[in-house]
């Protein structure tokens, strides 16, 4: 080989060699930003695990490493090793309720002990002589009996007259569903098992075989059907409620649903708008609203929101984007971002990497929480406080983040997953920002994450709904329950409430059955009476 052919072939395999070292680096990019949205959809499915950021001991090692990490910064991190640790070990403990005083208000059923040979009234059983109680010893025992289903029997007697012949009759009691053999209590059962201890029907129907009643799962199906549309005014109620407030938290979630071409199971949407102005101090009753669609178009929240304006809080769906046209029919609505999904696309890049201390994401975590620590501060005050605090402590904050975010940019690849969490702020930043200049606005969209957590348990339980049909009932119940959670009522009283009531309530009275108006009434008959001792 010439000399002249072994420089080509050098060239050639130079070239190559770069070749392949690109097609490398894209390949290490691509399994990047696999891993990060692998562990999204974990978190998806089995359930979110704490975004806590704690600040581990300082290991480098393999981790994304900012260039501008200081020496001085090291060893802090380094020398709060050990107070975490003593930190770790007071948080760790926490002292167990105290059992020895039961709750008064739970009834009491009273034991007799007596000694043994002796009946109450007989002597002493080794001298004969009478026996006289000194004193006693008393010990309480918490105990449970599985609920126990009973019967009720409506009897209407016949009263003739003897005089004129005329009979007399009590007209027959209503049901909550006519031709359905359960009352109220036994259909609040089934819907709150169901939507909010996440109980399918198929395992409610073996623990009630259990206690002797036979109940397949398709009469359980009909009962939540038909409890559903009997429900479903007042769940129009509490959406028109919802949607008088001036701000709106919103969010979907996907949801399972048979019903699909060639019955094939499809995936659905469950959406849901949530009013809680409790943060910025307002006494409004609080309250969630839900709605179900077969797919994720954008038409639905703009069918769901065609009577509202004001600020609708939520991620950077793009169905959302024609709500925020200045030229939209019933008014614009303005968009306010949620700084918990720009968080978490972080988050997820700082759980990969270990969470090691130092990292760009684990830096921009602690930036991120700042803002959270004076959000925390200002929770419950009012509007006016929460906008001054916001922009003397919040808005330098945000500024210095955003400078950071731009430098960082310039630092890193364009397709890495760091780039593209930092994006999705950059260009939200309007929307995310809103809240600084307006106090009733929250920093995130917390309120409408909560809301679905009930329906992220529920799906994987059920694994699927019935049909579309039954995505609208569940949305029904659900937004019952939801309510009432949030305004501190007991689902099942709430529940079994409204069914004794509504199927003969006047329609244009259904606002008086609205969680926070009989919540009095529900409270008032929380604590039952003491139980006489046997």
């Amino acid at each position: 080989m010439t000399l002249d052919e072994a420089l080509h072939r050098n060239a050639e395999l130079g070239a190559q060699v770069q070749r392949l070292e690109e097609e490398l680096k894209v390949a290490q990019l691509t399994i990047e930003k696999l891993k990060v949205e692998v562990a999204y959809l974990r978190r998806m499915k089995y359930g979110r695990s704490s975004e806590r950021l704690e600040h581990a001991q300082l290991d480098l090692v393999g981790g994304q490493v900012a260039p501008t990490v200081q020496a001085e910064t090291a060893v802090a991190s380094t020398s709060n090793v050990a107070s975490l640790d003593e930190h770790r070990k007071k948080r760790a403990y926490r002292p167990r309720p105290n059992l020895r005083d039961l709750p008064e208000h739970l009834p009491r059923r009273t034991v007799m002990h007596l000694p043994a040979g002796h009946q109450a009234g007989c002597g002493c059983p080794a001298c004969g002589l009478a026996l006289r109680e000194i004193g006693q010893d008393v010990s309480e025992v918490l105990d449970y009996e599985p609920g126990s289903f009973h019967v009720v029997r409506h009897v209407r007697p016949k009263l003739a007259c003897s005089g004129c012949a005329d009979i007399k009759q009590a007209a027959a009691p209503s049901r909550p569903i006519d031709r359905v053999m359960a009352g109220a209590g036994m259909l609040a059962q089934v819907l709150v098992s169901k939507y909010c201890d996440h109980t399918p029907l198929y395992r409610q129907g073996q623990i009630y075989a259990r206690a002797g009643l036979e109940l397949h799962r398709s009469t359980l199906t009909d009962w939540v059907a038909q409890a559903a549309h009997l429900l479903t005014p007042l769940a129009e109620a509490i959406g028109r409620y919802v949607l008088k407030a001036y701000k709106v938290h919103g969010d979907d979630t996907p949801i399972r649903a048979l019903g699909g071409k060639g019955g094939k199971v499809h995936t659905g949407r469950l959406w849901v708008y949530v009013r809680d102005d409790r943060p910025s101090g307002d006494k409004a009753a609080p309250a969630v609203w839900f709605q179900y669609s077969v797919d994720r178009k954008g038409d639905h929240p703009a069918k769901h929101l065609k009577k509202f304006s004001g600020v609708l809080q939520a991620d950077a769906f793009a169905g959302y984007n024609a709500l925020y046209d200045e030229d939209r029919e019933g008014g614009r609505i303005i968009e306010a971002g949620c700084w918990s999904h720009a968080r978490r696309k972080v988050w997820d890049i700082h759980v990969r990497q270990h969470k090691l201390a130092g990292t760009l994401a684990h830096q921009a975590l602690e930036r991120m929480g700042e803002v959270f620590k004076i959000e925390t501060r200002i929770q419950g005050k009012p509007p006016d406080e929460r906008r001054r605090v916001r922009r003397e402590s919040t808005r330098p904050l945000l500024k210095d983040l955003q400078a950071w975010m731009n430098a960082t940019l310039t630092r890193v690849s364009a397709k890495s997953p760091m780039a593209l969490a930092i994006g999705y702020a950059l260009s939200n930043w309007t929307a995310l920002t809103h809240f600084v200049d307006d106090g009733h606005i929250d920093a995130h969209n917390n309120a409408a994450e909560r809301a679905l957590r009930g329906v992220a348990l529920g799906r994987k339980n059920y694994l699927h709904l019935g049909s579309d049909v039954g995505g609208n009932s569940a949305a029904v119940i659900y937004t019952l329950i939801g309510s009432a959670k949030l305004n501190g009522i007991d689902p099942q009283r709430y529940l079994t409430y409204v069914l004794e009531r509504i199927a003969q309530h006047p329609s244009n009275r259904i606002d008086e059955l609205l969680p926070w108006v009989v919540a009095p009434q529900l409270r008032a008959a929380e604590q039952p009476p003491l139980a006489e001792a046997a």
